[in-house]
């Protein structure tokens, strides 16, 4: 079978598993206090060019997105961001499970536009009932998208002045960040996220790593974060499995490097799709491939392929997603641009 179904299904770029076999029996501290958690934090600050940033290493993205969130918010507030954003769509209600109400806004191609932000959030405020209301505390975006779009950084700009206008935390979802830095249709670059937002979350688990995201606070993160993390059970004993892992991927930029792959990957099959004449769902510039199929062509693949489901179109035809990642072998992409 070929796979194509996520960016998470291989194990971790051999670097990170060779560095874990020379640390395995050094004696070191817990909690994140080790060196080599420290070097990464120290990496990740230089990456940034936040040299005051907050890091902190979870282990995976809805884990991260409830810690974030839940600590950011007041008891009475909720989290604003996109239909399809991925707190509201595919995380089984970890949002509101702590108590936070997720307040959906009009997607386009899985953004959030500022005008609607401003508009939303000034008609909420005119309210005269607004007290009695769910206050909106703060705002998530992902970059990449659910749909693998890019915020540019003009996007980014405008959602970053409407939140200081309002107070309000702006929270990137980097998932799959590593993937939105290397697209060449871009112009935000890691310094410019930490510019703009408030805290923002390295994605690992879908670029190389075993598992692991990073959280970044540019400026200052709130008291007691980590022991928000270890009251919520999310705080490793064994810390150097996340630490060495930022370590290796921030070093000598392996996290652009490998991410490339699913860049090169993606592009060679997207215009063999488009030469055979397929219809995309939408355009998608990063490693997410959503091609439209008649449902006997699907059919077909799925005796070969692993592929994701995304949405029914019409009762013959349903909208399908490939996904590259920094793994993806071009053998693989051949071969399934043969069964196309």
């Amino acid at each position: 079978m070929l796979f194509f179904e996520n960016d998470y299904g291989e194990g971790a770029h051999s670097a990170i598993l060779k560095r874990l076999s020379e640390t395995n029996f050094e004696k070191l501290p817990g909690y994140g206090s080790d060196t080599y958690t420290q070097s990464a934090k120290e990496k990740i600050r230089n990456a940034c060019a936040a040299p005051d940033a907050d890091v902190f290493f979870l282990m995976g993205g809805t884990q991260t997105n409830a810690i974030v969130i839940s600590t950011l918010l007041k008891r009475y507030e909720g989290v604003v961001c996109a239909q399809t954003g991925h707190i509201n769509s595919h995380e089984a209600g970890a949002i509101e499970y702590t108590g936070h109400k997720v307040l959906a806004l009009p997607q386009h191609n899985g953004k959030i536009a500022a005008d609607e932000l401003r508009q939303y959030l000034t008609g909420f405020y005119a309210d005269e009932n607004h007290e009695h209301m769910v206050f909106p505390g703060m705002v998530y975006i992902s970059h990449p998208t659910e749909y693998g779009t890019l915020y540019t950084k003009s996007e980014l700009e405008a959602l970053s002045a409407i939140c200081r206008d309002y107070e309000i935390p702006l929270y990137m979802d980097g998932a799959r960040l590593g993937y939105g830095l290397v697209c060449p249709d871009t112009d935000v670059t890691l310094p410019d996220i930490a510019r703009l937002t408030d805290v923002f979350y390295i994605g690992g688990t879908k670029v190389g790593a075993l598992c692991g995201e990073a959280v970044v606070f540019p400026k200052k993160a709130p008291a007691h974060f980590m022991t928000m993390i270890k009251q919520q059970g999310a705080l490793l004993a064994k810390g150097r499995l996340l630490g060495i892992q930022f370590d290796t991927l921030f070093t000598d930029e392996l996290y652009k490097k490998i991410s490339a792959n699913a860049l090169h990957t993606a592009s060679r099959l997207k215009a063999a799709l488009k030469a055979k004449g397929y219809r995309f769902l939408l355009d998608s510039p990063t490693n997410q491939i959503f091609v439209v199929l008649d449902n006997e062509t699907l059919e077909r693949l799925r005796r070969e392929v692993v592929f994701s489901f995304w949405e029914k179109c019409d009762d013959s035809h349903t909208a399908i997603r490939f996904a590259t990642s920094w793994a993806t072998a071009m053998d693989d992409v051949d071969a399934l641009i043969q069964l196309l």
